[in-house]
């Protein structure tokens, strides 16, 4: 079994409480008044960084192989380039029902 790394409890721990901090942080921000499309930036951003932390430490990508991380950032710029496309169209549908 070389070439594997085991995190020990104690990281994990501090991980899992930097999660628990950052969803409290998420929480805080609801109640603070933040212009209109600042406060969506605001908690996309947080949560960027939680999945962050749990993809490079809980799922151990952070010590794994590079291919495997090229791998995961070129399904991210796919999911990106397949949502973008999907949002392309919104911007040229008709208006469903008609406005009276």
């Amino acid at each position: 079994m070389s070439g594997h790394h085991i995190s020990s409890a104690k990281f994990l721990w501090g991980i899992g409480i930097a999660l628990f901090f950052l969803t409290f942080v998420t929480v805080a921000v609801t109640w603070i008044q933040i212009p209109e499309p600042w406060n969506i930036v605001v908690a996309i951003g947080i949560a960027v960084v939680k999945a962050l932390l749990v993809v490079l430490f809980f799922m151990n990508l952070y010590w794994d192989s590079k291919f495997n991380s090229l791998l995961f950032i070129f399904s991210l710029i796919f999911f990106g380039l397949m949502i973008g496309i999907t949002l392309l169209d919104t911007l040229f549908r008709n208006d469903p029902t008609p406005l009276f």
